[in-house]
């Protein structure tokens, strides 16, 4: 199997490294930081100019028409740079299930605003508590329950919300500012804006449940699957970027006259930390190329998502600890890709849990 990029791929590549580059820096980081803001809306203004937001949005509505594979070599780039912008959210949590199970008229009135820039679409899939529940009402639905931790949820116009309506999982439209809905804000570990959904009684009419009623259920698995492997795409950047950072630091930190890159202990964790990065990358892949072709996917996915979470740990914890006191230092940069990885590992389902996911999926299978 050949995972190296097409020459549109490659361009691909280098204009959203570029763009990441230009306007994501150090310096222009920390200032977003010290004035408290979680958003670059330049930089997101910049990606919608490139037309990046609808890289995999359908050709009429205005998107590129591309895939899976194109939206991880984006969050990958947005990784490498801990850029702050909600691209996972909204390309990845909205928009993405929007263009596949959408009806046309909910495609033409949540998709192009997203494209050009103008609208954020996010989705509520972690669950810690009760199953939200949807009561039939008359044209609609009545939604409640509470759904924590929903990225970029005070800036999005529409939230995906799963909600089970007769023992079967519906895929809910909703208007998270409606009567019936209240936000609050919450703080994770990389300071990522993302927000607590408490929904009493809000309602959503038939024309915003998304997908056929024969589909809601693998609509669901299709979301969560895709949502696991663009935060491994995200997890890959942030890790190579720490890797990148201490091998520069490994060469130029010098004790007894030497790089400390030469003292076998150092060159050992940072030979272990490039093989993790590697792993991560080729199970990424692997496991985006089989969704990207409507494929099975879900044990590679699990793999894909164990190694983000497992690996991107060692690495950003080998990276720490090469570094020393200055890794911890706000003006230094590791300490971003640091906090990205620690939240990633946790999202959607640890390390632990994916191994309990993958041997469930073996036992199931009777192999």
């Amino acid at each position: 199997m050949d995972f190296g990029f097409s020459e549109e791929q490659q361009a691909l590549q280098q204009l959203a490294r570029r763009l990441f580059r230009e306007h994501a820096t150090p310096e222009s980081l920390r200032e977003l930081e010290l004035r408290g803001e979680t958003i670059d809306r330049e930089l997101w203004r910049a990606l919608a100019s490139s037309e990046l937001l609808g890289l995999a949005l359908p050709v009429e509505l205005g998107g590129g028409g591309l895939g899976l594979i194109e939206i991880c070599i984006l969050l990958e780039e947005a990784g490498r740079a801990a850029a702050p912008v909600p691209l996972f959210p909204a390309l990845v949590l909205g928009a993405m299930p929007i263009a596949r199970f959408g009806s046309p008229e909910q495609q033409r009135k949540l998709l192009p605003p997203l494209i050009q820039g103008e609208q954020i679409l996010s989705a509520a899939l972690v669950e810690d508590g009760p199953p939200l529940r949807a009561e039939r009402d008359g044209s609609g639905f009545r939604l409640s329950g509470v759904r924590e931790c929903v990225p970029a949820l005070a800036l999005s116009a529409r939230v995906i919300v799963p909600a089970q309506v007769d023992g079967k999982v519906f895929l809910f439209i909703v208007d998270p500012r409606q009567s019936g809905a209240r936000i609050e804000a919450q703080v994770p570990t990389n300071a990522e804006p993302l927000g607590r959904l408490e929904l009493s009684g809000a309602r959503v009419a038939h024309d915003d449940v998304l997908g056929a009623p024969e589909a809601h259920g693998k609509a669901l698995q299709w979301v969560l699957e895709h949502a696991q492997i663009g935060l491994s795409a995200l997890a890959l950047g942030a890790a190579e970027s720490a890797l990148e950072l201490t091998a520069k630091y490994a060469t130029e930190r010098r004790q007894f006259d030497r790089p400390i890159g030469t003292f076998q202990a150092v060159s050992q964790r940072a030979a272990d930390a490039y093989v993790d990065v590697e792993t991560m990358r080729l199970t990424l892949w692997r496991a985006a190329w089989l969704l990207d072709q409507d494929r099975p996917a879900s044990a590679e996915v699990a793999v894909a998502k164990f190694w983000a979470a497992e690996a991107g740990h060692r690495v950003v914890n080998a990276a720490q600890h090469i570094h020393g006191g200055i890794g911890f230092d706000r003006d230094y940069p590791l300490y971003r890709h640091f906090l990205w990885e620690r939240q990633i590992e946790f999202t959607l389902g640890s390390a632990n849990r994916q191994l309990a996911r993958l041997g469930a999926l073996i036992a199931a299978s009777g192999d």
